[in-house]
C-alpha cells in the first residue's frame, strides 16, 4: 500500500498512521527492546499496512549500522539445527533486520575464521554462531575482538555470551519418566560423540541413573539417522532385560521402533521408548512418541536480543539456558 499521495510510504507516514512520532518508530525498526509492546505492536501494523520498506542506505548513515546480522552455521538438515536457524532469522526479522547467512561444512577454525570475514565483508553489525560441535570452541576463541558475536549451542569454556537448550535437564527428565514407571535402568542411543548435545544428553542420562544406584548400560553411539536407530534397535531388541531405552532424537527413535517391532518386541508394553525433540511426527509415530520438546524460538530470541546488547556495548549474561518439556505419550508405560 503507498501513501495518501500514491508515493511510497515514508517514515512520517508510519508515524501519522500509528499516531506516534517518527522517532518512536525508528525506536522500534531499530531497538524495538526500548519501546513498550502496545505502542511497538501499533507501529508495526502501521508498518505492515504502508507496505514501509526502510532505506537501508539512510539507516546505515544515521546509525552507523547496515540493518544486516550474519548467521554462521554449519549445513544440515538436521531438525534441531535447521529449527534453531529458522528462530534466529525469525527473531532478527521480526525486529527489522536482515539476515544474512554463511553455511559451512564444517565448524572448524579455519573455516568458522572464513565464514565471518565473509560476513564481516558484507559490514554485518553483529554475528551469532550455531555452534553444536566440539570442534567450534577452538574456533570461538579466536574471532576479531571488535566483531559483536553470540554463540548457540555452544560449550561453557568460551569467551562469547552463549544461548541454548538445557539438555542435560532434559535427558534427565525423560530418564527419570522412564523410572517412575518401574523400569530396573534404561538404555541410551546417543548421538555422534563431536557433538555438544548428544554428550549433554549422556550427562544427563548419567547424573539420574548413577546416584539411584542403578545399572549403568553400554552407550550405543548412532548418527542421528533414523537408519543408525534401526540398527543399533537390532541390538537392543536381542537383548531380554532391555525394558526402556532413552533415544537422543527422534528419527532415531523412529528406527528404534521399528526395529523392536520387526523384532517382536511391544512398544510399550514390552519396551518403553522416549526420544529428544519432539519433532512435528513425533505426535504420529505408532505409537506416538513421548520425548523432549526444545523451545528453539525461545533460544533464538535470546541469542538475537543477547547479540543487541553486544552491538550497543552492554555485556549480555554469559550464559542463559532454556528449559525443555517432556512431552508424555503412548510409547512409555509403566513396566509388566
Amino acid at each position: 500500500m503507498k501513501s495518501r499521495a500514491g508515493r511510497p510510504a515514508v517514515l512520517m507516514d508510519v508515524a501519522v498512521l500509528a499516531g506516534v512520532s517518527t522517532m518512536t518508530v525508528s525506536r522500534v525498526l531499530n531497538a524495538p527492546e526500548r519501546v513498550r509492546a502496545e505502542t511497538r505492536a501499533r507501529v508495526l501494523a502501521a508498518v505492515k499496512e504502508l507496505d514501509y520498506r526502510p532505506n537501508q542506505a539512510a539507516r546505515q548513515l544515521v546509525t552507523g549500522r547496515s540493518g544486516v546480522l550474519g548467521v554462521v552455521s554449519i549445513d544440515t538438515t538436521l531438525y534441531g539445527p535447521a529449527s534453531t536457524l529458522y528462530c534466529i532469522e525469525q527473531a532478527a526479522r521480526h525486529a527489522g533486520y536482515n539476515v544474512s547467512i554463511a553455511s559451512l561444512p564444517s565448524l572448524s577454525r579455519r573455516s568458522m575464521e572464513e565464514g565471518v570475514q565473509r560476513l564481516r565483508a558484507q559490514a554485518v553489525d553483529g554475528v551469532i554462531i550455531v555452534a553444536p560441535h566440539e570442534s567450534a570452541a577452538d574456533g570461538l576463541r579466536h574471532l576479531p575482538p571488535e566483531m559483536p558475536v553470540v554463540a548457540v549451542d555452544a560449550g561453557d569454556d568460551i569467551p562469547v555470551p552463549v544461548a541454548k537448550v538445557d539438555q542435560r535437564a532434559g535427558a534427565a527428565r525423560a530418564t527419570r519418566h522412564l523410572l517412575s514407571l518401574g523400569h530396573e535402568t534404561v538404555w541410551h542411543v546417543a548421538g555422534p560423540a563431536d557433538w555438544l548435545d548428544a554428550n549433554g544428553r549422556i550427562e544427563g542420562w548419567r547424573e539420574v541413573l548413577e546416584p539411584a544406584g542403578r545399572p549403568v548400560p553400554e552407550i550405543l553411539r548412532g548418527d542421528w539417522s533414523a537408519r543408525s536407530g534401526y540398527q543399533l534397535g537390532h541390538r537392543l531388541s536381542a537383548d531380554p532385560a532391555v525394558t526402556a531405552v532413552f533415544v537422543a532424537n527422534d528419527q532415531m527413535a523412529l528406527g528404534v521402533l521399528r526395529a523392536l517391532r520387526e523384532a517382536g518386541r511391544r512398544v510399550p508394553e514390552d519396551v518403553s521408548v522416549a526420544g529428544f525433540d519432539d519433532v512435528p511426527e513425533a505426535a504420529y509415530f505408532w505409537p506416538p512418541l513421548t520425548t523432549v520438546r526444545q523451545d528453539f524460538g525461545e533460544v533464538g530470541r535470546y541469542a538475537f536480543h543477547m547479540l543487541l546488547d553486544r552491538m550497543a556495548g552492554a555485556e549480555p549474561e554469559a550464559r542463559r539456558l532454556v528449559e525443555p518439556e517432556l512431552i508424555v505419550r503412548e510409547s512409555t508405560a509403566a513396566r509388566h
